[in-house]
């Protein structure tokens, strides 16, 4: 990174916050990633790649973030980037792209001599504590990419599905899970419902489960939840599936329900649960969403 200076990795960090300030739940760091390169004219150096492969700007800008989650400013949750309340704050007060980064530095440092104030494991001689740090900074950069990428390919492929058959998957992990499933709404009118679902094979202990499927682009708003619930008698459980996932305001009305009960899936929700499931879920329903796990090195904070 020698040809990068701290100015231009602040003028990266602080594009960067300024795209995920514009979506207080937070996004996809991909996206985000996305945004930020094509609202930055990249040289012909930042838009190369390194030897060993990877856009140079990209690990750039994953690298510096790292800076900023140990400074208390960004916020990382299964792939989702959000900026807290300290991070915006930092983003007011230090208007400068090299001050901005530079600060961010500084709070990491302190972070890292508090770590190795209070660690009990001792460091090899022979090897430097800072090209140890450096090593394991990398190696966290290297698997968070390669998460994302990965997750973004699953994402494509669920969306890119046809309805019909990711009502389907939805209704496979049901079955893997344990659950009964009698009847899974064929192509046409489904009057809202489009998986039915029982605890036992015939129905007569446990609740009714109904479930909604959107393969949608749009999140969910409370009307379209409102709608949902109505289809629900005393009794049942409902699950509304949605790749696109929901707003804050459904969100809130789900939980708030005293009366109803109903669990919301969003895409990362689901694909956590098929994981989960994946070794109990028929072949054909392999087929439909097939994964296979990748081990990597894993990271030590």
């Amino acid at each position: 990174m020698a040809n990068i200076t701290r100015a231009r990795t602040g003028e990266f960090l602080r594009k960067l916050f300024e795209v995920l300030m514009a979506e207080p739940e937070g996004m996809h760091a991909s996206a985000a990633i996305d945004l930020v390169r094509s609202a930055t004219k990249l040289s012909d150096y930042e838009a190369g790649s390194y030897p060993s492969g990877g856009q140079r700007f990209e690990k750039i800008l994953r690298f510096a973030t790292v800076d900023c989650v140990k400074a208390g400013w960004l916020r990382k949750d299964d792939g989702v980037w959000t900026v807290t309340d300290a991070g915006a704050k930092a983003y007011n007060d230090f208007a400068n792209p090299e001050a901005f980064y530079k600060e961010a530095c500084r709070l990491y440092a302190i972070w890292k001599a508090e770590r190795d104030a209070t660690s009990a494991v001792p460091v090899s001689p022979a090897v430097e504590p800072d090209a140890i740090e450096d090593a394991a900074e990398k190696l966290s950069v290297t698997v968070e990419s390669a998460q994302d990428h990965a997750w973004a390919e699953i994402s494509a492929f669920l969306h890119a599905s046809d309805p019909f058959e990711f009502q389907e998957m939805v209704a496979d992990l049901l079955r893997g899970m344990g659950y009964h499933v009698p009847w899974v709404s064929p192509p046409g009118k489904d009057g809202g419902v489009d998986v039915i679902a029982f605890t036992d094979p015939l129905g007569a202990t446990g609740p009714r489960i109904k479930v909604q499927v959107k393969r949608w682009q749009s999140k969910v708003d409370s009307d379209g939840l409102k709608s949902f619930l109505a289809s629900l008698s005393n009794g049942d459980v409902g699950l509304y599936v949605c790749l696109a996932g929901f707003t804050k305001d459904a969100q809130d009305y789900a939980r708030n329900q005293e009366n109803r009960r109903v669990t919301l899936i969003d895409a990362r929700r689901f694909v956590t649960l098929w994981v989960e499931t994946y070794d109990k879920l028929a072949d054909e329903a392999r087929r439909r969403l097939p994964l296979v796990p990748v081990y990597f090195l894993a990271p030590q904070d």
